[in-house]
């Protein structure tokens, strides 16, 4: 592995990890009732929405200090498949009047913490080689 893979690794890594933590601080101030009310919609617990902390909070920012890089690229991937799932699914297949996909930012969100958990965070980081 070359020293440009992992400053690859961390520019993917950190600007993953604060945009997603930009949108787990703004769930902080309004709260995930909202969420909690689409999973009971969908007949689960409402007390699941407070996994979204996990997801926009916690895992990010273990990626961004490059710790259990892998598992929390994981998380984010699972929070986004979700979000998908709970708010975007009229989009997925929509493409916009500029011919882009209705979903681009939550499909860059889901596949770059794929390419993460499959990548690893490299050697620039708190985890180190280990990551």
């Amino acid at each position: 592995m070359t020293r440009s893979d992992d400053l690859g690794k961390l520019v993917l890594r950190v600007a993953l990890g604060v945009l997603i933590l930009l949108h787990g601080i703004a769930k902080l101030g309004k709260g995930v009732d909202g969420i909690g009310n689409m999973l009971a919609g969908q007949g689960l617990p409402a007390i699941l929405a407070y996994g979204v902390y996990l997801g926009e909070i916690v895992a990010p920012a273990l990626i961004i200090i490059g710790l259990f890089t892998r598992p929390a690229a994981w998380v984010i991937a699972i929070n986004m498949v979700v979000a998908i799932w709970l708010v975007h699914m009229k989009q997925l297949g929509v493409l916009t009047d500029n011919g882009g996909w209705a979903l681009e930012l939550q499909g860059m969100f889901l596949f770059a913490a794929v390419a993460v958990g499959f990548l690893g965070g490299g050697r620039i980081g708190v985890g180190g080689r280990f990551n």
